[in-house]
């Protein structure tokens, strides 16, 4: 019988960790829901009013999200270089202030209808979600040890996923409905700034929270690891286009879906921030299935299988359900949670990328974060490009094939005591 590709029999000496919690972090994951679902009350429902009442075209929307897209994979690039020299918690407290400093401007300029003025607000705001969050998760990758890591990771996946865009667009149907859009956008700097409050004062844990760089190590030299690791080390840059891959379609779908659901299928706009986040919820479950399945028959097989091959076939779901059944509620529902759950297979690549590169983690899990970063940007991008070209079918396609190139990559990615074992088999029978 093949052994998993990391073993789960070590003890544990806490009920949270026989959960897959780090004692000293737990609150923490709550603190990252509450900012998460602050960030996320926007998903389901800005590029719709950006076009229907502001009257911003949808090339303008798309660059806007796109920008977007820019700042925050610079961002989350360098939230693991940053957590190295400064500590991730300082990180977390940038990425903090940098949200609720330009969320003014953002709203200000949606307030005057000023399109340069939101463009650029947002698009300095990106930074701020993925040092913030993505901080967090360097955090949680230095600290749990490595039986339960993947189970971990799980939970800073259901945290965040729960957040955005589950909770989020779930709070915006009933906000959007009751107060209007501009207004739940205002109630969301509330949530994120409970959310982070929660989080940094909350969390006191200080093994991960201060600088991992060696005494006297050239901050520049950290920076410049955390991109050269990637030729380095091979398997880490394959792990970056993994990463990248996963939720490109997620980043992609938040700009062309509720147009595409709304103004074509002809579901009502809280309706699609139903499905929405039905679709995430889904997500966020098995985010802890996949976790927990993944430390025990294998991070790679659950990465391939159920992340890639999984989204490659739901994604095409998202389109022909509704194309097929038309604005039926409840076969849609079915078809995001299917997309949800496939998604959800992803959660052990952190796991994969920290242990790749176990003495340069932090470089490592720059890697991984740059590609999720990448995808918010790309996503959108993406649907920029072909969206004119082939329309929304043909969007879902290329998302399709991105998922299948992703299955023959994440499948070479074996963890180094794998090749140890095939050495050892090999010489057994010589």
């Amino acid at each position: 019988m093949q052994q998993p590709e990391i073993y789960s029999a070590a003890p544990t000496s806490s009920r949270m960790e026989r959960f897959g919690l780090y004692p000293g972090l737990a609150i923490g994951y709550l603190g990252l829901l509450l900012f998460m679902i602050g960030d996320g009350v926007e998903a389901g429902f800005l590029s719709h009013y950006l076009l229907d009442k502001l009257q911003f075209s949808q090339s303008s929307i798309e660059l806007l999200f796109t920008m977007y897209g820019v700042t925050a994979a610079i961002a989350s690039w360098l939230s693991g270089a940053f957590s190295d020299i400064f500590g991730a918690k300082r990180v977390m407290w940038y990425g903090f202030a940098i949200w609720l400093i330009f969320e003014i401007p953002f709203l200000l300029g949606i307030h005057m209808q000023n399109y340069p003025l939101t463009l650029a607000s947002y698009t300095l705001r990106g930074f701020g979600y993925p040092l913030f969050a993505f901080g967090f998760l360097i955090w949680i990758t230095h600290v749990t040890p490595q039986h339960y890591l993947a189970t971990a990771v799980g939970w800073f996946w259901c945290a965040r996923t729960g957040g955005l865009p589950t909770l989020g667009s779930l709070f915006a149907s009933y906000s959007v409905p009751k107060y209007g859009e501009y207004t739940s956008l205002i109630l969301s700097v509330v949530l994120v700034f409970l959310g982070g409050l929660i989080t940094l004062l909350g969390v006191r844990e200080k093994k991960g929270a201060g600088p991992m760089a060696k005494p006297g190590e050239n901050p520049l030299a950290v920076v410049l690891s955390s991109v050269s690791i990637a030729w380095k080390k091979p398997k880490v840059g394959l792990g970056g286009i993994v990463a990248t891959i996963t939720t490109t379609s997620e980043f992609g779908f938040l700009v062309c879906l509720p147009i595409f659901y709304v103004d074509k299928v002809g579901f009502t706009m809280q309706q699609w921030l139903q499905i929405l986040s039905i679709m995430f919820a889904t997500n966020v479950f098995f985010n802890l299935f996949w976790g927990f399945v993944g430390d025990r028959i294998g991070w790679r097989k659950t990465i391939t299988f159920a992340g890639s091959c999984g989204c490659a076939i739901t994604t095409l779901g998202l389109y022909y359900v509704p194309a097929h059944y038309g604005a039926n509620y409840y076969m849609v529902m079915l078809a995001g949670m299917a997309y949800g759950m496939a998604l959800a297979g992803y959660v052990p690549i952190a796991a994969i990328m920290a242990m790749l590169a176990p003495e340069s983690r932090g470089a490592a899990m720059s890697i991984m974060n740059l590609g999720s970063g990448l995808s918010i940007g790309l996503g959108p991008a993406l649907v920029g490009i072909f969206r004119p070209l082939l329309g929304i079918q043909g969007v879902i396609w290329v998302f399709a094939g991105m998922y299948l190139i992703a299955a023959f990559i994440s499948y070479s990615l074996k963890m180094p005591h794998e090749y140890a074992a095939e050495r050892a088999a090999v010489e057994s029978m010589s």
